[in-house]
């Protein structure tokens, strides 16, 4: 039990492992929260799901403010990967390079909102965050295919070597497929939430229920934590 305890702590420690907590929590109180609410009948909200809907907001209020933070974190990341010279497939390089626009672009829109939001700056919050949720949403779109890219050449090359490769090699590609897969999975349930939150009109936008954006933001969230384990 020790250990597991250190590894949490040791995460606690780091920023992201402090959201991916975070998110987790927040995602996780607005299931609960959203299904309390959905099975009572009746017009009033019940005390528990108000209460752990209002933690939800709260969470997701704190990494909005932290994210503030993140934009020279993201240029870095965005410099060092440049057009992707290293990558040996080009549609995984820019996939990847536009993802990476996508990202650097929608920090900007988003603190742009939450100024707004705040009073700080004289805007319109529902534009900036319509845009910086379809950044999102992109970048989500951009990983999905560039995971499946690499999925389907991880595929090609198990196949060929198959017999032929040493286990190690093998078992490495695997692993990286079993982690590409969980890739697209967190992805798709992000997106879901991302096309719920455009402006009505759009696909679904609009139309899910809080116990369903909190079970499709807690899978990733978990699928999340478990890939940093």
């Amino acid at each position: 039990m020790a250990a597991p305890l250190r590894g949490l702590v040791s995460a606690l420690e780091t920023y992201r492992g402090r959201d991916r907590l975070m998110r987790t929590l927040c995602y996780g109180c607005q299931l609960v929260g959203g299904t309390v609410a959905a099975a009572r009948q009746g017009p009033a909200e019940p005390p528990l799901a108000r209460s752990l809907l209002a933690v939800s907001a709260q969470l997701s209020q704190c990494r909005t403010v932290l994210r503030l933070f993140d934009d020279l974190a993201m240029l870095s990341h965005s410099r060092q990967y440049g057009l992707g010279a290293t990558e040996e497939d080009a549609v995984v390089r820019w996939l990847s390079v536009l993802g990476n626009a996508a990202d650097q672009l929608y920090y900007p829109c988003e603190h742009v909102a939450w100024a707004a939001d705040a009073g700080v700056l004289r805007a319109r919050s529902e534009r900036w965050w319509a845009l910086s949720t379809a950044l999102w949403g992109l970048s989500l779109l951009l990983g999905i295919l560039r995971s499946l890219r690499i999925l389907s050449r991880l595929r090609r090359q198990v196949r060929a070597c198959t017999g032929e490769s040493p286990q190690e090699r093998l078992k490495r590609m695997k692993a990286q497929m079993k982690s590409e897969v969980l890739s697209i999975l967190s992805s798709m349930a992000d997106l879901s939430n991302a096309i719920h939150w455009l402006p009505p009109g759009f696909l679904w936008a609009g139309q899910f229920p809080p116990w369903l954006v909190g079970l499709m933001g807690t899978i990733s969230s978990l699928i999340g934590v478990y890939q940093i384990i």
